[in-house]
């Protein structure tokens, strides 16, 4: 890019740029930084992250150390490759829903610097290697090479192909980031993020059931693992997974095999790096398409006209917003529909499915009522500001709950009567959305409560993957916990009638009216309540909100 002619007397400056070594080292070193500093900031976290990294890496020693004794018996080096090929999937996806925390992952805080694709390149592959994560893939990759080795050749080829795995896989993870750098740090990205994690949990269960039928088998000679045969034989072709493999196949004497399982995971490598240096050099010489765009009239919103009139209408709309704009919101909301449905698609797949199970939908929708304004954050003054009046204060906390309502209530109806359907259990249908509903209902009622006397600090970004700040752990947890146990505590005159009629083969209809009406009952206390304090405790509450 050749720069513009400078005026008369004027001398143009260029920035200079750093030496590639050096921007090798402050890339490491940054690295090292923000992990070092990321445990600095509570004792809490330091804690909870040294832990979570000594038990990740115990348990992928087991596994590693399960494969190992595997060796000799037959379909070990199979299992070995099916380990390497989830690992492979894992690393791909793992970009796309935890982007967002990762700051390290993210090239684009770095586009205003004058650095070169070469060396950016260079210390961003050395600082990726860098953490707990590389150390647990180079372990398990390790024990899987270990499962299918004999002989000299096998350690050889270990040796050379197991690094190169776990170089590939790193390469894949941030390659991957890269590429999609500016899609996933945007709104749609996050949103990508949120329905992906779901779908990937799922699909987690779903392995886990399969896992289950597969190693709950045990054949003649002990653990059978012949059903992976079929999927092992095509998966060890493809790079990285041949890599590891290339032991197995170097100890079966097929010595041009395994070069050829080693070289294709090179390729690979060599591809990706090739990628990953393109994204790079994309994001620093091209700007943002989304700070071209000429600004556009906002049309003045007029409502919608479903919903109440005067401010607990509006306070509806705003907080229906919040849940399908805001990432965190959105994630919350989601999460808690994604885990009563992989509940039920769980209990279908291996026969212990129920109609009642409908009632943890009322269970885990209530805690939307949670840490209302602390979801608010610093635009919670525009809020306080309204609150004049206790009127204020009830209508506030009436428009967020309907607004739970009016997404709960769906839900609830739609998965009792696809339980109801699935069971053959319609008897049972009617009771179970009864229950459901005074779960929810109670939950409201606890939830509006801790939210004004219990609120915590939501962090300053929009990641779907935080949901508090630092040092919030208490809090959010007697949030949870206190909910879930509360919720339980207030409708045990509804459950405990429902547990008397079961036992005691009783009517069981009567909780489909009595459900809907405890629930309302106790929500409208519940709310009455905590707008009592929300007037005094306005101050506290802002304060938190816009702690960061």
């Amino acid at each position: 890019m050749s720069s513009a002619p400078a005026d008369a007397g004027v001398r143009t400056a260029r920035t200079p740029v750093p030496d590639g070594r050096v921007v090798v080292r402050t890339l490491v070193s940054l690295k090292l930084r923000l992990l070092r500093n990321g445990l600095r900031r509570s004792r809490g976290r330091a804690v909870l992250y040294v832990v979570g990294a000594v038990l990740g890496l115990l348990f992928a020693a087991l596994i590693a150390l399960a494969l190992a004794l595997l060796n000799g018996h037959p379909g070990a080096g199979d299992a070995g490759v099916m380990l390497v090929g989830a690992l492979t999937i894992g690393w791909a996806a793992l970009p796309l829903f935890l982007f967002s925390s990762d700051e390290s992952a993210d090239p684009t805080r770095l586009t205003m610097l004058p650095l070169r694709p070469g060396p950016l390149l260079r210390g961003s592959v050395l600082a990726a290697l860098i953490g707990p994560g590389p150390l647990v893939a180079l372990v398990l990759l390790t024990g899987a090479a270990l499962s299918g080795a004999d002989g000299a050749a096998s350690a050889v080829a270990a040796v050379i192909g197991v690094p190169l795995a776990v170089l590939s896989l790193v390469t894949l993870s941030r390659a991957v980031a890269a590429g999609n750098a500016r899609l996933l740090s945007s709104r749609r990205g996050k949103d990508f993020a949120i329905f992906g994690g779901l779908l990937f949990a799922l699909l987690i269960q779903v392995a886990n059931v399969g896992s289950q039928s597969v190693f709950g088998k045990p054949g003649k000679n002990g653990l059978d693992l012949s059903p992976l045969e079929p999927v092992a034989s095509v998966l060890r072709w493809v790079p990285p997974v041949g890599a590891v493999d290339a032991g197995r196949t170097a100890g079966e004497g097929r010595y041009a095999l395994a070069l050829l399982q080693l070289a294709s995971t090179a390729a690979l490598l060599a591809l990706l790096l090739r990628w990953w240096r393109a994204s790079l050099q994309q994001l620093m010489v091209t700007a943002d398409a989304s700070t071209l765009e000429v600004a556009r009239g906002v049309q003045a919103s007029r409502g919608w006209g479903f919903l109440p009139a005067g401010r607990t209408g509006a306070v509806m709309q705003r907080h229906l917003r919040y849940a399908w704009r805001e990432p965190r919101a959105k994630a919350a909301v989601f999460t808690s529909i994604g885990m009563t449905l992989v509940i039920c698609v769980l209990s279908v797949v291996q026969g212990w499915s129920s109609v009642y199970l409908v009632a943890a939908t009322g269970m885990f929708l209530g805690l939307q009522m949670l840490n209302l304004f602390g979801m608010d954050g610093s635009a919670f003054w525009m809020v306080a500001a309204t609150l004049l009046s206790p009127a204020d204060a009830r209508e506030e906390l009436r428009g967020r709950a309907y607004a739970v309502l009016s997404y709960a209530i769906p839900v609830t109806l739609v998965l009792a009567l696809f339980l109801a359907a699935v069971t053959g259990d319609w008897a049972g249908l009617a009771p179970a959305v009864g229950l459901a509903f005074v779960l929810l209902g109670c939950g409201i009622a606890i939830g509006a409560v801790l939210s004004v006397l219990a609120p915590y600090t939501m962090p300053a970004d929009n990641s779907p993957m935080r949901n508090a700040a630092p040092g919030q752990g208490g809090l959010v947890m007697l949030n949870s916990f206190g909910s879930m146990f509360g919720a339980a505590l207030l409708s045990l005159p509804v459950t405990g009638y429902l547990g008397w009629a079961l036992l005691a083969d009783g009517p069981t209809w009567p909780v489909l009216p009595l459900g809907p009406l405890y629930g309302a009952l106790v929500a409208f206390l519940g709310i009455r309540l905590a707008a009592g304090r929300l007037l005094e405790r306005t101050p506290e509450i802002l304060a938190k909100a816009v702690e960061r």
